[in-house]
């Protein structure tokens, strides 16, 4: 019997819905929890909001540094990229809010965790097979997956019962966002005929409008993670954040991909990700730098294959883990300075200094030997 459920709370229309529908059909109790992992204004007055629709109790969680120091920063060690464009910004926030949904249900003494995702969604996947991962024995409820409620019957149903539920915001397009960037999808970029208007566009400049005056960024890593921008030491939401005002207004950071869904259909996204680019560029070019031929090689397979595993909700598994081990030993070497130059959506390498960095030593070896080395 399910007499709690910890429901994921964006504070838009359809989680807001759901509390009320959650409680009404469950004859249980909600238990709103929002999780901030960078969306900025977006979460003003949400916990009051939920309580005021109808939640038992409202939890707003500051997970932004968990979510660069465990999730970005080992993704982007591992070089995960899907599809060599997709940098994987929402796709990476699905496990570490499943985690905590799992360990808000524990405490609450909840037997059920319900998302406000659609059943036919990347991230109802990613949730869903990431909450099993961590406690197979609570019940996953969708409220999207059985109900048939458009916008406008949402707004209906919770004028019936009086709810405060958000004013109505026509939006063309559906758009996620974190720290690590934003995804747009849906309304006319659908058509992958047309160019995408200007307006979905939100921390990015067009290369039109930005400076004429290129900028220089030296981005300093240690064992792979970035510590420095122009030698000021930040932490990593705080470098992140630098990073995206910085290439964001230089233009850097616009990708529009045809990419492969988990059925293997062919769907076109939108992605504003300007730290994200700045950040793989300089790392990759470090790697490169400091890591033998071969070794490289596997990285950029394993890179490849850690995307995947991000991409179709299986962050919780074993793979995942046994690819982190390899990678941290890899990345001891990865220390160094790599200066970027940002310009009307440009981002290029062009400098780089280490001292683990490999030298040319042709000259040294016979043609046999050089042989041999690989």
């Amino acid at each position: 019997m399910i007499n709690r459920i910890v429901l994921s709370y964006s504070g838009g229309l359809a989680t807001s819905v759901a509390i009320a529908w959650l409680a009404e059909t469950y004859h249980a109790e909600v238990v709103a929890v929002t999780f901030d992992v960078g969306q900025g204004k977006e979460l003003d007055d949400v916990r009051e909001r939920a309580l005021a629709i109808g939640a038992a109790r409202a939890h707003v969680l500051d997970l932004r540094d968990e979510f660069a120091k465990d999730f970005v920063i080992k993704a982007l060690q591992a070089r995960a990229i899907y599809e060599g464009r997709y940098p994987l910004a929402t796709a990476l926030g699905r496990p570490l809010i499943a985690k905590h949904l799992v360990e808000i249900a524990r405490i609450e003494g909840a037997t059920a965790i319900a998302h406000g995702c659609s059943g036919s969604g990347h991230d109802a996947i990613r949730l869903d097979l990431s909450i099993e991962a961590l406690n197979p024995d609570l019940t996953v409820l969708a409220p999207a997956r059985e109900w048939d409620f458009t916008p406008a019957t949402m707004r209906e149903y919770a004028r019936e019962r009086g709810l405060p539920v958000p004013a109505a915001i026509d939006r063309a397009y559906r758009i996620d966002r974190n720290l690590w960037g934003r995804s747009i999808d849906y309304g006319v970029i659908e058509d992958v005929r047309r160019e995408p208007p200007d307006d979905i566009y939100l921390l990015t400049k067009s290369p039109l409008e930005t400076p004429d005056v290129p900028a220089y960024v030296d981005i300093a890593f240690e064992r792979g993670v970035p510590m420095t921008i122009n030698g000021i030491a930040l932490s990593p939401v705080e470098l992140i954040s630098s990073l995206e005002a910085i290439a964001g207004t230089h233009g850097v950071g616009r990708i529009d991909m045809v990419e492969n869904d988990r059925a293997g259909i062919k769907s076109r996204e939108i992605y504003e990700a300007p730290a994200a680019v700045a950040l793989h560029t300089a790392h990759r070019e470090l790697h490169q730098l400091v890591t033998p031929r071969n070794l490289e090689r596997l990285t950029q397979d394993l890179g490849v294959r850690y995307a995947d595993l991000v991409y179709r909700g299986k962050w919780y598994t074993p793979m995942r883990e046994a690819i982190d081990a390899l990678v941290a030993k890899v990345e001891e070497t990865v220390t160094g300075t790599i200066r970027l130059k940002f310009w009307k959506g440009d981002c290029r390498v062009v400098g780089r200094e280490s001292q683990h960095a490999l030298k040319e030593r042709a000259g040294d070896v016979g043609f046999d030997e050089r042989a041999m080395l690989d």
